[in-house]
């Protein structure tokens, strides 16, 4: 089996329904199989796949288990040499999943490549193309820095949006809803630590996988499209697609709280204690003022 794609979907019927077709072209063309784990939709999106695509291997949670458990449990069910983990808001088509995987196979240090993701307005994802955001990074993202000075590299380290979006190259992170991956870098770091429940875990997959010594590269010839916050329901790019509040607000906590696992797991002993107060003091400030400005 050379490709595992691992479908983690929760609430995204309408979007999966038309991705499972792209991806089952793949097939056609390389050993593959095809994996979605559930996370107890609501939207009988269980139902839907278990009817019209019997031949998806399907994993039911009876609970929502987050999205690195939820690819956990897929992982010891897969068998691919390559795994892709990819959201059930993505649509892409079988020929840019399979440049991806002839660039990856043809570089010895590259662990992780992701395509550029591209949101239904047509603009770049820019989650697809980060850094690792450390205390200025973060900063510059947080008060409006990097926005007024996208290209500068002082204050454009949360995005690297200085580096050319038209070239494939090196990046610090991508994003979780599309990440093409080597297995035996997922063996090396364990794979997604379930600490996080949800946002967060693919900054924590690239950075661990960067220790051991692995590149993680964006190459924009490959290209897919990003339902973004069809599951969370907190993007305005998304906006038209009705999420129950206790979700969005559910979303909204995990957001702040994965933002002080990854501080603490690897910052807060690079850092002075004054400045970890600091960064932990405006993390729980903008988890504040996150819930205030959206639920009230």
């Amino acid at each position: 089996m050379k490709l595992s794609i691992i479908v983690l979907n929760f609430n995204n019927k309408e979007i999966i329904s038309k991705s499972l077709p792209l991806l089952q072209e793949i097939k056609k063309q390389i050993p593959s199989e095809i994996i979605v784990v559930d996370n107890a939709s609501q939207d009988s999106s269980a139902e839907m796949i278990k009817n019209n695509f019997p031949e998806v291997e399907l994993i039911e949670n009876k609970k929502n288990i987050g999205f690195s458990a939820g690819n956990n449990l897929a992982i010891k069910k897969s068998k691919g040499k390559y795994l892709l983990f990819i959201n059930g808001d993505i649509l892409v088509s079988s020929e840019n999943i399979l440049l991806l995987l002839k660039f990856l196979t043809k570089n010895k240090k590259i662990g992780i490549v992701t395509p550029k993701l591209e949101l239904r307005s047509g603009k770049i994802d820019p989650d697809c193309h980060r850094g690792f955001p450390n205390p200025w990074a973060a900063f510059c993202y947080f008060s409006g820095l990097e926005k007024m000075f996208p290209k500068n590299r002082l204050f454009g380290q949360y995005h690297q949006f200085y580096l050319n979006l038209d070239e494939f190259h090196q990046i610090d992170a991508c994003c979780g809803a599309f990440m093409l991956v080597k297995r035996e870098v997922g063996k090396q770091i364990s794979w997604w630590d379930e600490s996080y429940f949800f946002y967060g875990e693919d900054l924590d997959f690239c950075y661990r996988a960067k220790q051991k010594g692995w590149q993680t590269f964006y190459y924009p010839k490959a290209k897919a499209i990003h339902y973004k916050g069809a599951s969370s329901g907190l993007r305005s790019e998304t906006k038209d697609i009705k999420i129950n509040r206790r979700i969005r607000l559910r979303s909204t906590q995990e957001s702040i709280k994965a933002m002080e696992i990854f501080y603490n797991k690897f910052y807060k002993n690079k850092y002075p204690p004054w400045i970890t107060k600091l960064v932990l003091l405006g993390i729980k400030l903008k988890g504040l003022t996150r819930i205030v400005t959206k639920f009230f």
